[in-house]
């Protein structure tokens, strides 16, 4: 059974930085597509950043610049560092995972698998 648990959520002030971590288990090897969601209060799931099993990143116009995103393939880990961050960044960030996906990866990717969540609250 597949599992992602994200860690690293925390309150900080805008202009801040946080990095937080997802490292997922019961997948035999690396999934393809590995990315972060966010869902503020009373808002829907955002995507925010995807990443290919080579690397390749996609992020989401609200945050490039600012965040960024990694993954270790043999850990099957991806990790969001998160920079310049404003109160609307506040929000549960999610990690997710698919195994296979026809249409890339990237912020549009349906996702197949996803953590329980971490809290991020950016306020003075």
């Amino acid at each position: 059974q597949v599992q992602l648990v994200e860690s690293g959520g925390d309150s900080v002030q805008p202009g801040g930085s946080l990095r937080l971590s997802c490292v997922a288990s019961g997948y035999s090897e690396a999934p393809y597509c590995m990315g972060w969601f966010r869902q503020a209060p009373g808002r829907g799931r955002e995507a925010v950043a995807a990443i290919s099993l080579g690397g390749i990143t996609d992020y989401a116009s609200s945050v490039k610049g600012r965040f960024r995103v990694t993954r270790d393939n043999a850990r099957i880990a991806t990790a969001l560092q998160m920079r310049s961050l404003t109160p609307e960044d506040t929000a549960v960030y999610y990690c997710a995972a698919v195994d296979v996906s026809y249409t890339g990866c990237n912020v549009t990717t349906v996702f197949r698998s996803w953590g329980q969540g971490t809290q991020v609250t950016v306020s003075s």
